[in-house]
């Protein structure tokens, strides 16, 4: 394969910075529910606070939280909004996936925003952005589209046979045996790479691995890790997500590590991470999955005749499950 350059691209040579037409929810209310979402700054549903017969906004835009910068999405439909929100208006030909693409390059500018720098059409119109680069020096908008779209595809694959896991595992838990998280896994931190750090390193295989409940928690791809894979890795900032790490990788802070005491592989590792999920109803922003708190937990799990974790039972159930290939 082709080694593929980069370059960085203003972001207001890409779009059109635009602060949208308000909408006030009140008077979306009175309009009465319908197709069209209402985006706000708030940092979950893509944004999306309901659905109304109104909208201002015309579709295939991103728009970014330009209070803290804690939220950046693809709207795919029509739209109202807050005056919370930034649009960006692309100058090229925009689909889904590069949308996609271009949403993980914006979130790792997060660290430039905050209450007291709040987002402006200047400021996101001065932002620079990396992106692969065709040879004449325009953005490989090809490029970018096919590799999303892979990875969208495996993505999705994977997510479909979690939902067939979460599916079967609420029917036959009875006989389930109770262990303490500490007497399977060593609980330990990781360590902090600044995003900055990684940028000099530049792009490569091994993942950082942020809070974030998406993509594995996965918020790029650079030539530098600091964490050994075949782990377990617990978000202690939010809302206490946990994703299997299979690669060697890096991560930002409050990104808490499973180390197995056992012997791991990724479909164990698929089996635990939706058990552990399951009990996300426990953390929030006041009470955080601390290590302190990860050390008292417990979860079910099915069991051998010695009542020892039935490590060969989880493995062959997800072997057995539709998508398993794509592990």
């Amino acid at each position: 394969m082709s080694k593929i350059n980069y370059k960085f691209y203003r972001l207001g040579d890409l779009f059109e910075v635009k602060s949208p037409s308000v909408s006030s929810k009140i008077d979306l209310e009175e309009i009465g529910c319908g197709k069209y979402p209402f985006v706000t700054g708030q940092a979950t549903n893509n944004g999306v606070e309901g659905f109304y017969d109104y909208f201002t906004e015309e579709k295939n835009v991103i728009t970014v939280d330009r209070i803290t910068y804690s939220f950046i999405g693809y709207q795919e439909s029509n739209f109202s909004c807050n005056d919370n929100v930034k649009i960006l208006k692309p100058k090229f030909i925009l689909n889904k996936f590069i949308a996609l693409y271009l949403c993980t390059i914006l979130k790792n500018e997060k660290y430039r925003y905050n209450y007291g720098r709040i987002t402006s059409n200047h400021r996101l119109a001065e932002t620079k952005l990396k992106l692969p680069a065709t040879f004449n020096g325009e953005p490989n908008w090809k490029y970018i589209n096919d590799y999303i779209e892979s990875v969208y595809k495996n993505i999705h694959e994977k997510l479909s046979c979690n939902s067939v896991i979460e599916k079967n595992l609420m029917l036959k838990t009875e006989s389930w045996k109770s262990f303490n998280l500490i007497d399977l896994f060593k609980i330990t931190g990781s360590k902090t790479t600044p995003l900055l750090e990684l940028e000099e390193y530049g792009n490569g295989k091994y993942p950082f691995v942020t809070t974030q409940a998406t993509t594995n928690g996965v918020a790029g791809f650079y030539d530098y890790f600091t964490e050994k894979g075949n782990v377990l890795v617990i978000d202690s900032a939010v809302i206490g997500y946990c994703a299997y790490q299979l690669l060697d990788f890096s991560a930002s802070d409050h990104v808490e590590k499973l180390i197995p005491k056992f012997e791991m592989d990724e479909y164990i590792g698929l089996f635990l991470t939706v058990i552990l999920n399951k009990e996300q109803y426990r953390y929030n922003y006041g009470r955080k999955a601390s290590q302190s708190r990860l050390k008292q937990r417990n979860i079910k799990l099915p069991t051998t005749s010695g009542g020892k974790p039935d490590w060969d039972f989880m493995k062959n159930y997800i072997k057995s499950l539709s998508y398993s290939v794509n592990i």
